[in-house]
């Protein structure tokens, strides 16, 4: 009876914890609201600047900008078509530059986008920064961080079980890094790290769009993860092992979604691109 009882708790937090990614259309886990997470982001986002050395007034930092508002400018766009014309409320975009080998560049809720240098050769251009630019801003568009914080409370809950296949089961999966570690690896086989690569390959598929709509050839995302297969030296670990999807199957998907890419940019408008 005791099971029953904390069955149909379960399945009702999960039931509550649903949403619809206005992007994709997908049923996703509803992420906690913007008020909760959007502070706390802005406060670690400023954090990170100040321990960090931020490159400004140079042409790459600027080409960073220009590339994150163009990104940022297609999002409303798209918004806009798709009816949401105030989702953006709340944002404070920002996109720095920092002077760091590292090859990586992220997101923080909110539209805190942060490059590091070491990137820049791989991306070779500015089209490459848009491709990496319009994955990072579709990260925080998609609501991943959020996201992220809903299912750590789903565990604290006791119902990571069903969020996790009920999710997977269903159309568009999520996941949160906090889960890879608190489950260890023994767990994560079939339910936690593909959670988590679905949540990149959406990220994948709502940037391309943007780099596209902002008026970046999408063809260059399938050759940008060619350079980063490159650059990995064939050190990646097999895919059943990682968070991110592995390059190659990175690299047929953006194929793949390229001339879809350039088939909505063209509702915009949009029919040759940089």
């Amino acid at each position: 009876m005791k099971n029953i009882r904390f069955y149909l708790i379960a399945s009702s937090m999960l039931v509550l914890s649903c949403a619809t990614n206005v992007f994709t259309g997908e049923r996703t886990l509803k992420p906690v609201s913007n008020d909760q997470v959007f502070p706390a982001a802005f406060s670690a986002y400023n954090e990170v600047l100040q321990e960090s050395k931020v490159v400004t007034g140079t042409s790459e930092s600027r080409m960073i900008t220009n590339v994150g508002q163009n990104i940022k400018n297609a999002s409303q766009k798209w918004l806009n078509a798709l009816g949401h014309p105030e989702y953006l409320d709340g944002y404070e975009w920002e996109y720095n530059l920092i002077n760091d080998d590292q090859v990586n560049a992220w997101a923080m809720p909110g539209g805190k986008i942060a490059f590091y240098t070491g990137i820049l050769p791989i991306a070779q251009s500015e089209t490459g920064v848009a491709v990496i630019m319009g994955h990072e801003v579709a990260h925080a568009l998609a609501n991943h961080g959020g996201q992220r914080m809903r299912a750590s409370q789903l565990q604290q809950l006791g119902a990571v079980g069903l969020a996790v296949g009920g999710v997977v089961s269903g159309t568009s999966p999520q996941t949160m890094n906090i889960l890879n570690q608190a489950y260890g690896l023994g767990s994560q086989f079939g339910a936690i790290l593909p959670f988590s690569r679905a949540q990149e390959s959406e990220a994948d598929k709502i940037g391309l769009v943007l780099t596209a709509i902002a008026g970046y050839d999408p063809d260059e995302g399938a050759r940008l993860w060619e350079r980063m297969k490159a650059n990995s030296g064939g050190q990646a670990p097999p895919e059943f092992l990682s968070t991110h999807p592995s390059n190659d199957t990175r690299i047929a998907n953006l194929r793949q979604l390229a001339p879809i890419a350039k088939k909505e940019a063209a509702k915009y408008g949009v029919t040759s691109f940089k």
